[in-house]
């Protein structure tokens, strides 16, 4: 739910009102920012798990089956020490039905140094209408189930399970449980910024002698059990981190899905993307994150043991090459540039002509492909089952059974949809970190611009292939190419003759890096890239519409518009991504 401070509400930019509405209109950034509070359960430093005994924690007969809780009064400190409050600020956060964020809008652009916020509800809240919440709302009954009709209140704070054989619900309500906690951050408002904040359930029970205590609270006067729960809440807070970003809530619904023994991958993706599809049948987990890693950089995938995925996507390269074309591992000349590998979770039909149809049939193509690693996956596999840590690493991610193609591929998959892009110069002024420099916003203009002499517009027409926050359609286009070696694109899969010359748009995410360019890397710069759109076009029937609209001699762009079309483009490089890391496991 989001709800504003007193100060008035201000929206996250859209990049919809950056590039593709009121065409030809200056660029501007939206003021203001979104403060969003996600919480992170744990049990002394672990993730929370609903019904699972606490073993490792020393409490093999405990469990939590729930734990929700009703916030209210979120403030932020400024620093003269003065409070910026919420004028309406109520949140519900509950572990079991995957509410684990609230957001507040509106937050003005000046430091804070910390927030504060009620685990309870005020008393004219309490004891208030409950019916007057809509439906969704934190305070309405059906959303929350804490409302103790009888008694005229809500529970503030409800942690059941099981002690051994025996039940415990200790349920925190009234007057006497409304407790304030206030938690040091520092950071920066008027952009979007995410505060992860760590909840301790240890706190409550973990040197708890639940039985000799008693194994339920009636948050009545005098009760010396609710009393003393309710004093712990304060430090089972903690802020866990700070990100300049909002995040789309992904872990809970993978959460229920991963396999026994395994910690969900904590994937944070922007909420300037779309919200990704992550496969169902094999969420993502630590363990199988890192097996799919160390497979990605191990060069045992290829059949003479001298290259490795990473071989051919390195992390300097934008996860591409620096090759025209790719080449194998025993130094076949390939037939076309390798493909970037990123935001890989928002695309569908892999390689330049799309011949792979998922992500997870894409990862072992390269492996037995004659021209690349050219291994078979009966020797793939035999390799991996002889080394015994490999074994350890697949039973751990997978939770038992042989090593199979199938794992392989699962544990790659899972690797390659945590490379998301999504922090570069452009994603940072997106969210008032940074400017774009004269030039630069000049660029992003024209990228975003129709050329149409006949309307007065001019501009390089980009968007309509490459808009967007991933900057792809991930269609496959007839960009005016001359032919080259016979190459005809998607047709050679599709068969149809419609597709003579198309390719799969690549995303402009880490361009400047990714050089050289196009399906067999022909130009080798994003200068000459430029003046391929602007002059280069050749025509055909299959030529993209949206390229075939422009004059004949093309857009006849000017020095400096080039100039900064290209300066713009380099503000997409993700240079946290794309640091150069250690390989760990390139080695036979």
């Amino acid at each position: 739910m989001k709800l504003s401070f007193s100060c008035p509400s201000l929206r996250l930019p859209l990049l919809a009102g950056l590039l593709g509405f009121g065409l030809g209109a200056p660029v501007a950034f939206a003021a203001g920012g979104t403060v969003r509070l996600v919480v992170e359960p744990t049990f002394a430093g672990e993730r929370l798990s609903l019904d699972r005994p606490l073993v490792r924690q020393g409490l093999p007969g405990v469990t939590v089956s729930r734990l929700d809780l009703l916030m209210s009064g979120l403030a932020l400190k400024k620093v003269d020490g003065t409070w910026l409050e919420s004028a309406d600020w109520f949140a519900l956060i509950s572990v079991g039905k995957g509410l684990l964020q609230a957001d507040a809008d509106g937050v003005t652009a000046e430091k804070f140094t910390a927030i504060r916020f009620n685990v309870g509800l005020p008393a004219d809240v309490d004891h208030g209408d409950p019916n007057r919440w809509e439906p969704g709302h934190a305070l309405h009954p059906a959303q929350n189930g804490l409302h103790w009709g009888w008694l005229g209140g809500y529970v503030f704070t409800a942690l059941e399970g099981h002690c051994g054989d025996d039940g415990y619900s200790y349920h925190l309500a009234g007057a006497g449980c409304l407790r304030q906690v206030e938690l040091p951050v520092d950071f920066q408002g008027g952009g979007p910024v995410t505060i992860r904040v760590g909840l301790d359930v240890s706190q409550w029970l973990g040197d708890l002698d639940m039985v000799a205590a008693g194994l339920s609270t009636h948050s009545r006067e005098g009760d010396a059990l609710a009393n003393r729960l309710a004093d712990r809440t304060v430090s089972a807070f903690s802020v866990n981190g700070v990100a300049t970003d909002v995040f789309h809530s992904l872990a809970p619904a993978l959460a229920e899905a991963v396999p026994a023994g395994t910690t969900p991958f904590a994937l944070q993706v922007t909420e300037r993307f779309p919200k990704p599809v992550l496969p169902k049948d094999n969420p993502l987990t630590e363990e199988g994150v890192a097996l799919g890693r160390r497979l990605f950089e191990d060069v045992r995938l290829s059949r003479v043991q001298t290259q490795s995925c990473a071989s051919c996507h390195q992390e300097a390269h934008g996860f591409a090459d620096a090759q025209a074309v790719a080449i194998g591992a025993e130094g076949q000349m390939g037939r076309r540039n390798a493909m970037p590998l990123v935001n890989l979770a928002w695309r569908s039909g892999f390689f330049w002509d799309g011949r792979a149809a998922t992500l997870r049939e894409q990862v072992l193509m390269p492996v037995q492909d004659a021209h690349e690693m050219n291994a078979s996956l009966d020797l793939l596999v035999s390799r991996l089952r002889d080394d015994q840590t490999y074994r350890a690493q697949f039973k751990s991610a997978f939770g038992g059974g042989d090593i199979s193609p199938d794992m392989i591929a699962k544990a790659l998959e899972q690797y390659l949809l945590t490379l998301v892009a999504q922090d570069s110069k452009f994603d940072r002024a997106l969210r008032k970190l940074t400017k774009l420099s004269p030039s630069e916003a000049r660029g992003l203009q024209l990228f975003v611009t129709e050329h149409d002499p006949v309307r007065g517009l001019r501009g390089a027409d980009c968007f309509h292939c490459h808009g967007g926050m991933l900057f792809t359609d991930d269609g496959f286009h007839n960009n005016g190419l001359s032919m080259k070696s016979g190459d005809t694109g998607r047709m050679g899969v599709t068969g149809n003759p419609a597709d003579l010359g198309k390719f799969k748009t690549p995303s402009l995410r880490n361009i400047a890096l990714a050089a050289p360019y196009m399906h067999d890397g022909r130009f080798a710069t994003l200068e000459e890239v430029v003046d391929h759109y602007s002059s280069g076009v050749q025509r055909s029937e299959t030529l993209d519409p949206n390229l075939a609209k422009h004059p004949a001699a093309g857009l006849q762009l000017t020095a400096d518009e080039k100039a900064d079309l290209v300066a713009f483009l380099k503000t997409l490089t993700d240079e946290p991504l794309t640091a150069t890391r250690e390989v760990t496991f390139a080695q036979p």
